[in-house]
Formats: C-alpha cells, sequence, structure tokens
C-alpha cells in the first residue's frame, strides 16, 4: 500500500489487522519501502531508486519487478492484496514473475482521476489481464472500471464496512442541532458547500453548530471562508482526529453532513467511510447522489440526498433536522438499522476473504497475504 498511518484510511488499517490470514504489510511505492513497523526494506533505498533512474524505462520497470518479485517468494507470500489500483499496477509484473495472485482493491481517486488514467490506461488492461481479483467499492466504480478494460468475471462489488462495537450510541433526538462532517479538505468533499449550507441554516436556527473533522489543502480556505460568511462562533475545526474521537463527536451531534461532487480534474469518491460510520452511529445523513453514497443513504428514509452542488437544497435538509429532533431520531434509527444489515465491518472482510481463498490452492492453509 503506498501510505502508512494515514488516519483518513481506516479501511485499509481493518484489512492489515483483521482479515484472517497472516498478513505481512508493507508500504511505498516511489519513497522507501517499509514494513509495519516502519523500518525500510534494504534494497529499496536511495540507492536502488537513483541507480534505476539512470537506466532506460523499460530496463528501471524489469528490475523492479525482479526485485519485488523476489521480495515476494523470501516473506513467502501466497497472494497480494494491493490497495488502490496504482498499487496493484506497479506490482502487477512481479506477481507474475512470483507466481503469486495479485488482488486490487481501488478505493476511489486511481478510478476516476482524469490525469492518472492518462497515465495508467495502458497499464491499467495489462494489470486486469493478470489480476486474479478486482475490488470496487460502489456500483459506479464497477462499472468505471469495466470501462477501463476489468474482466466482470474477476470484478467483485464491495462497499467498506465499519465496526458497530466503535460506533454506535447516537441519540440524535435528544441532542442540541449540533452538525458533525467528517473528510479531508479536499476538493471531492467540497467542505466549501457544506460551509454555505450551513450559513442558510443559522438565520433560522441560531444556536445550531458545526464541526469539521479533517484536514488537506482546502482547510485554510474554508476557515477564511467560515469568517467571511459570520461562522466563526458557530463553526469548529477539528483538525485530523482519532476513530475514538469521531465516534464521540458523532454521539454528540444531530446529524451527518458531506458534500461529495465530481472534482474538475475527476477524482470522486468510492463510497465515504465517514457516511457509514454515521449511519453505524445512528446518525441521519444529509450527502449528495455521488458514487456508492446512494446505496448507503436512503432518501428520507435514513437521511436526505441532494444534487451535487445544490447548496441551497442542502441547506433545507440540515434546517429540517435542525428543526425537528423527532425527524432526527427516528430517520437516525433507522440508519442504525440499515448499517447493521448491510454496512458491517465482518461483511466487508468477509468479502475479500472469500475473494481472496478462492484463487489459493487447496494445499495452502494459513496463507500469507502482503498488503
Amino acid at each position: 500500500m503506498p501510505f502508512k498511518d494515514r488516519v483518513s484510511e481506516t479501511f485499509i488499517r481493518a484489512h492489515v489487522e483483521r482479515l484472517p490470514f497472516q498478513v505481512v504489510a508493507r508500504y511505498g511505492i516511489q519513497t522507501d519501502l517499509v514494513d509495519a513497523e516502519g523500518r525500510k526494506i534494504w534494497w529499496w533505498g536511495w540507492w536502488f531508486r537513483e541507480a534505476a533512474r539512470r537506466l532506460a524505462p523499460k530496463m528501471n520497470s524489469a528490475g523492479s519487478a525482479f526485485f519485488l518479485a523476489w521480495h515476494l517468494k523470501s516473506i513467502k507470500a501466497d497472494a497480494v492484496l494491493a490497495e488502490y489500483g496504482t498499487t496493484g499496477d506497479w506490482l502487477a509484473s512481479a506477481c507474475v514473475k512470483a507466481g503469486v495472485p495479485l488482488f486490487v482493491h481501488f478505493h476511489g481517486y486511481d478510478a476516476w482521476k482524469t490525469d492518472l488514467l492518462e497515465i495508467h490506461r495502458t497499464s491499467y488492461r495489462r494489470m486486469f489481464e493478470t489480476a486474479a481479483g478486482v475490488v470496487a467499492v460502489s456500483e459506479p466504480m464497477r462499472e468505471q472500471l469495466l470501462r477501463l478494460g476489468a474482466k466482470p468475471e474477476r470484478l467483485h462489488l464491495s462497499l467498506y464496512g465499519v465496526d458497530p462495537e466503535c460506533f454506535d450510541g447516537a441519540l440524535p433526538g435528544q441532542q442540541p442541532p449540533r452538525f458533525v462532517a467528517v473528510g479531508r479538505f479536499v476538493e471531492k468533499k467540497a467542505p466549501y458547500l457544506t460551509l454555505l449550507a450551513f450559513s442558510q441554516v443559522i438565520p433560522f436556527v441560531s444556536d445550531a453548530t458545526l464541526t469539521m473533522v479533517g484536514d488537506g489543502p482546502l482547510l485554510g480556505p474554508c476557515k477564511r471562508l467560515a469568517a467571511a460568511l459570520g461562522l466563526v462562533q458557530s463553526v469548529t475545526f477539528a483538525g485530523a482526529q482519532t476513530s475514538d474521537e469521531v465516534g464521540r463527536l458523532m454521539r454528540d451531534a444531530r446529524a451527518f453532513v458531506q458534500h461529495s461532487l465530481k472534482a474538475e480534474d475527476g477524482d470522486c469518491e468510492g463510497t465515504p467511510v465517514g457516511i457509514i460510520e454515521a449511519q453505524m452511529s445512528g446518525l441521519p445523513v444529509v450527502s449528495t447522489r455521488h458514487a456508492g453514497i446512494p446505496h448507503v443513504v436512503v432518501e428520507g428514509g435514513t437521511g436526505f440526498l441532494v444534487e451535487e452542488g445544490d447548496a441551497q437544497g442542502m441547506a433545507a435538509a440540515m434546517r429540517r433536522l435542525a428543526e425537528s429532533p423527532a425527524l432526527a431520531g427516528t430517520l437516525g434509527k433507522a440508519a442504525r438499522d440499515r448499517a447493521l444489515a448491510n454496512f458491517t465491518l465482518d461483511r466487508h472482510l468477509a468479502d475479500l476473504t472469500r475473494m481472496i481463498e478462492a484463487e489459493l490452492p487447496i494445499s495452502v492453509v494459513h496463507p500469507s497475504v502482503g498488503v
């Protein structure tokens, strides 16, 4: 996987910690390759990258594949689960050389971002030819991967899941009109539109508040926007927080809000984990008809959905919940029930386990899976 200890990627941490295999975690692609303890893999250091840079591109790729294949054999990997399509692309040749089945888990930008697809379009097709399994986290993503060349018989749809014991206990009908948003401050999550929507709620519900959790390139602009809209006393920017703290904030909230949309560079969500966490907690959700969100949030049943870019419609939905704690309580209970039935972490991990085990020889009793 490309990153280690990224706070927002709780789904990847769950794969490492809770898949029922002996998991050997490796992090990094262009940077130093490290193990789960952060120790550098000796042969993937600066000297290797500098030597590879001086070689022709084909020799560079062949050298990387050779060393990666050797590494997979040295750790006795029975399968590889690549987090993100770009990681799978990087590992595909090595897995073929090592004779190890490759499973590629797409998550969002790796299936949609325009410039990235221009770079990887051809190599993605080669990867799809050899991958034993490919995972999409929403129906729109599944359709996109088919367009990019994924094989239907090897393409699996599995929305994320969360732990019901970590996210529970919200009683939105008993809370003040306190909204919470959780996600990186990036264009596809449009935090500025959430702020614009909230600014239209305040004139009618003066004691409403909004807590925004996360960091990213749009955090500074959003702070300035909040000040310009006169929201300094009503909006809290909490920065990046742990899962435990996110769970606490959700338990203290009336509703969860997120205005996801397709970014100008083509980037889209997969299925936002924060929305699943909110519904599992027992919160109604106000969000957009984007990516996998409509599969999680039932319009009028567990929350409200508006079109991408419709800040006014989002404001109207937020106002309804701010003014009616009883409605928030009813939708929140339905959200928890739906999440328990469809979006548990155990269900998601079982999907991945079945996919991987189906491609392993019967002789492999305790498989070692590189992630």
